[in-house]
């Protein structure tokens, strides 16, 4: 997998391009099935475990990441559209341990695209921020980081077919 990462502040986006050496049915998998999902949706030190996974327009996905150290990070998606191996789109915000957002967290909308390519799949995720200060507190906390450790993890589930 090829990976890039491109933050423009004065959009409020972070762009992550990914291309892949599989084909879009498989790629897409990733995020539908929620056993694959968590299997690299969190950094390698803080995996993932989908709670509720239902991935259609009006859904939500609620899910937890767990620290080396124990401590967990809940996290959910409000469903906005799904298109399947095209595209989807959600709302992903900070959690308590019901799934309920957390109101003073920042909001991200992340769209995902699927397009074939010659080899496999490009996928590009824009993750849109209501301002400048909602990114910026989001990259402080590691987002840019996190995100390369968790697609890092892609190929490998990949390959498991």
């Amino acid at each position: 997998m090829e990976l890039t990462v491109d933050k423009d502040l004065d959009a409020h986006t972070l762009t992550v391009v990914a291309t892949f050496d599989h084909p879009v049915e498989k790629v897409w998998e990733l995020y539908a099935d929620p056993r694959k999902l968590e299997r690299w949706w969190g950094p390698p030190t803080h995996p993932a475990t989908m709670l509720e996974h239902d991935f259609v327009p009006g859904g939500s996905v609620h899910y937890v990441m767990t620290a080396p150290d124990g401590e967990q990070f809940h996290g959910r998606w409000d469903v906005l559209e799904v298109e399947p191996r095209h595209r989807f789109s959600v709302v992903d915000a900070f959690a308590d341990v019901d799934g309920v957002a957390v109101p003073e967290m920042p909001l991200t909308r992340m769209e995902f695209s699927f397009e074939p390519t010659a080899t496999g799949t490009r996928m590009v995720t824009v993750s849109r921020y209501d301002s400048l200060e909602a990114l910026q507190q989001v990259l402080d906390m590691g987002v840019e980081e996190g995100l390369r450790g968790a697609m890092s993890q892609m190929d490998a589930v990949l390959e498991e077919g």
